[in-house]
């Protein structure tokens, strides 16, 4: 199948780690576009601590953002460039 089912949510993936304020800001800003638009998402946050090899790959480079399995946003998440990428995924 070569298009998203528009009943199925868009996955939305935060690499984060704790006490990361921009990672909170990210989930907000995620969150709030994805409603302002009526985008359903898949929102999973994945602390990279918990992980070696993502705490490897990842390390002070939180948070990345994937939307639709795609690389999105590193350290903070532009609003406008998400809605395009929120409705195109969806």
């Amino acid at each position: 199948m070569s298009e998203t089912d528009p009943s199925e949510p868009v996955p939305v993936t935060v690499y984060t780690r704790e006490d990361c304020s921009l990672c909170v800001a990210a989930r907000e800003a995620i969150e709030d576009v994805a409603a302002d638009l009526d985008v359903a998402i898949d929102l999973r946050m994945v602390d990279v601590d918990g992980d070696p090899e993502l705490a490897d790959e990842y390390g002070e480079r939180v948070p990345y953002v994937l939307v639709d399995g795609h690389p999105a946003f590193k350290y903070e998440v532009d609003e406008r460039e998400l809605r395009l990428k929120l409705l195109a995924a969806a």
